[in-house]
């Protein structure tokens, strides 16, 4: 659990040192609490406004899944380089998902 490990938690949540960190369990349990209490939204709301406060917004995101996947590597032949380097693009790379973007 984080907490335990990072300084910055703990003082994000107040704690100091010679405090008591709950564990994950107890944590846990707060949460499904909070959640019984159908209380939840209330306090993110409280937190996003507190956040206002400070000048600061919060968005939404998501958990995005980061797993390496080995892909095949794409090989150029010699005429298509050329044909890049020159300027062209090579018929194998017309289509829409294999032409590089430029900025």
């Amino acid at each position: 659990m984080q907490i335990r490990d990072r300084l910055s938690f703990q003082h994000f949540l107040g704690l100091t040192r010679a405090d008591k960190i709950p564990d994950a369990r107890t944590i846990w349990l707060f949460g499904e609490e909070l959640h019984c209490a159908n209380v939840e939204r209330k306090l993110f709301e409280r937190f996003q406004e507190a956040l206002a406060g400070k000048g600061l917004i919060a968005k939404a995101s998501s958990i995005v899944d980061g797993t390496f996947v080995e892909v095949p590597k794409q090989r150029n032949r010699r005429e298509e380089n050329a044909q890049i380097k020159r300027g062209g693009i090579p018929e194998s790379l017309k289509s829409a998902q294999k032409i590089p973007q430029r900025r």
